[in-house]
């Protein structure tokens, strides 16, 4: 019963979200406060028709209820109870209900903390919410229904995908879907702004806390991602480029440059138009992403569907979002008031050349990533674009952004006097340089290994010495300390991301540069030596968990003498769903990973098949992405975000008359 009322709540959200859409356009036609008023309450029906549904369907899988197909094909009885929840999203049409609830999140949230805002703007938002809801609901009611029922049910479900079935990818999606879904408040912030034909310095500050938000999901979705094929997978890497990596990686990249352009916008309320066109297309690459990921178009681990018709749906809906935003785009925003002019020697041009950079970077990855699927779609013809093209492209991309960022800072708003940081400049390349040399000279490495480190560290350098230069201006110490205390949060923010990219490119480098692979059989009480430590295999045995069979390997590290760990790499079976896995294990300590898998056993020899990687500074990756998630947390907690009531009576234009 409990699964029949959460199919008619969702039908019922059909409904509302609807009304949530056309009744503020009626509201702005009759210019009635009362219709514009609905969609705030619209948006709270929406949420609770869309939690009870999604709770309902969580709780078919708690119960293992078999009758519901959903359950069946993707649960089974003896699943961990975490798995049987975090099941719900692991398929294609559990995914898209954690999209539309996020979605009735954000547009709660925006109702709730948007209460400043005038009702004429906020209501134009949270139709376009509403229109958005309408098409993701009607794909998943029409094409996905997760509610069908199996006549007559299952004694026992089909399983789990076992390399789905870890707290890594537990966590993935709900935030990744965090940052793609709220993209889509930007998106409408920006179609509000093109109808109105207004764009101010008040919208800015609506519109960059949820890109900021935004950002900062996408980066710890990416990273958790990431951090799960590297332990799950079994390959010993943390990035592959894989098309729906790079669905993740588009957005993430649009969002980078929106948010330093908002910026430019907010400061010299400037760049409004390429702001407002970044917003639509940030969003327009999540659309896309989803696209790639439920088209059936690509085989990949990520993947959900492989029907074309449900792809087809959302080709459509990419095409009414993408094109008819695009559109209106081009008819209003030249209508929107220029801004302020400056010099391209400045932090506005900085920032400028750094839009142009990230824009051409996902530019490059969205050909590289859609390039196979035209040449299939007109040819029938199978061809692969790995890392070789992307890391070709890209890279060189990104180190004029990465040598940018390193003093643009320091560079003054408007005009800039380049003589005034110049010596500064000179004195950080020099002391990149320097310690660069050292480095390699310590360990040999290529040119490229050598540019890698190179800016990582001109980055590190030229943050902190900016950072630093901007606190100690003082001339006491009393001086000093308020300085400190009175830093804008978003100063701080910025300088802990920018921070944390030069960690990342330090871990990126030096793990991919120096990293040691070994592939061998071994028997029990065999050595493998490894970066000067002792790898013994010590032991064999059978283990069995809650839905699994497995070998457990036991390897002996030695360090030295006083430092010795141990390994238990596993190889797995799943009667449910008859599949083999292996479980790598993961001795991490701070400056390398030392990393073994477990293969197939020769019955004849009696032998393992075992990989082992040798990554140095490997861990580095997590850890400047995590200054970077926690620079974009510090920025979105600064009080310039919020906008007052005195500054909103002064802009009394925006409300409905």
């Amino acid at each position: 019963m409990l699964v029949e009322l959460g199919h008619f709540c969702l039908a019922l959200a059909l409904s509302v979200s609807i009304l949530q859409f056309v009744l503020p356009i009626i509201g702005i036609k009759l210019k009635s406060t009362r219709a514009l008023a609905t969609s705030t309450y619209s948006s709270y029906l929406f949420f609770c028709l869309v939690s009870f549904s999604f709770i309902s369907l969580m709780w078919a899988y708690i119960s293992s209820d078999f009758s519901v197909a959903l359950v069946a094909q993707n649960s089974h009885s003896l699943k961990p109870l975490i798995y049987k929840v975090t099941g719900v999203w692991g398929n294609h049409e559990g995914s898209l209900m954690l999209w539309i609830l996020v979605l009735s999140l954000y547009s709660l949230a925006l109702s709730i903390i948007g209460k400043n805002i005038p009702l004429k703007i906020k209501s134009i938002v949270l139709s376009v919410q509403g229109l958005i809801a309408s098409a993701f609901t009607g794909f998943i009611l029409f094409t996905s229904n997760p509610f069908l029922r199996l006549l007559p049910p299952k004694l026992e479900g089909e399983g789990f995908n076992p390399i789905l079935q870890d707290i890594g990818l537990a966590i993935h999606p709900p935030f990744l879907y965090l940052g793609y879904v709220g993209l889509s408040i930007t998106f409408s912030f920006s179609i509000a702004a093109l109808i109105l034909k207004q764009a101010d310095s008040i919208w800015i500050k609506w519109v960059r806390p949820w890109a900021m938000l935004s950002w900062t999901f996408l980066t710890i979705g990416i990273a958790l991602g990431s951090w799960w094929a590297y332990r799950e997978l079994g390959w010993g890497g943390w990035w592959f480029w894989d098309p729906v990596e790079n669905a993740s990686f588009m957005p993430w990249l649009a969002a980078t440059a929106l948010l330093h352009s908002s910026i430019v916008a907010e400061k010299r309320n400037t760049l409004k138009a390429w702001t407002i066109l970044l917003a639509l297309i940030a969003f327009s690459f999540s659309l896309l992403g989803t696209f790639i990921v439920r088209s059936g178009v690509l085989v990949s681990v990520h993947a959900f569907a492989s029907d074309p018709s449900r792809g087809i749906y959302i080709l459509l809906m990419l095409i009414l979002f993408t094109g008819g935003s695009l559109a209106l785009f081009a008819k209003n925003a030249p209508k929107l008031k220029s801004g302020n002019m400056f010099s391209p020697i400045s932090r506005e041009g900085a920032i400028v050349i750094n839009n142009i950079i990230f824009s051409a970077a996902a530019a490059t990855v969205l050909l590289g990533t859609l390039y196979p699927i035209f040449i299939d779609a007109l040819t029938a013809n199978k061809v692969s674009v790995g890392p070789p093209y992307f890391e070709s492209v890209f890279i060189p991309l990104m180190v004029p952004a990465i040598l940018l960022c390193g003093f643009s800072p320091m560079l003054t708003w408007k005009r800039a006097v380049f003589d005034n940081i110049y010596e500064r400049i000179i004195f950080i390349f020099i002391v990149s340089i320097l310690i660069t040399s050292f480095l390699i000279y310590i360990r040999n490495g290529s040119a490229m290994t050598f540019l890698g480190i190179f800016l990582s560290i001109w980055l590190f350098l030229g943050t902190i010495y900016d950072f630093f230069e901007r606190i100690l201006r003082g001339k006491s110490f009393n001086e000093v300390a308020k300085r400190i205390v009175s830093y804008p949060r978003s100063a701080y923010g910025m300088s802990f991301a920018h921070i944390g990219v030069s960690i990342f490119i330090l871990g990126a480098t030096m793990s991919t540069a120096y990293k040691t692979e070994i592939e061998t059989s071994v028997q029990i009480g065999d050595k493998i030596i490894v970066e000067n430590k002792e790898l013994i295999f010590e032991s064999i045995k059978q283990n069995q968990g809650p839905n699994w069979l497995a070998d457990v390997a036991t390897f002996r590290i030695s360090h030295n003498e006083s430092d010795i760990s141990f390994l238990y790499p596993e190889r797995r079976f799943y009667p449910a769903s008859q599949i083999n896995t292996s479980e790598p294990a993961i001795l991490s300590r701070l400056f390398y990973d030392l990393y073994i898998v477990l293969g197939e056993k020769d019955i004849k020899n009696k032998n393992f098949a075992v990989r082992v990687y040798y990554s140095p500074l490997l861990n580095f990756i997590w850890i400047g992405i995590a200054f970077m998630a926690f620079g974009g947390i510090l920025s979105l907690s600064d009080k310039k975000h919020r906008v007052s009531y005195k500054t909103l009576r002064k802009n009394r234009n925006l409300s409905i008359k």
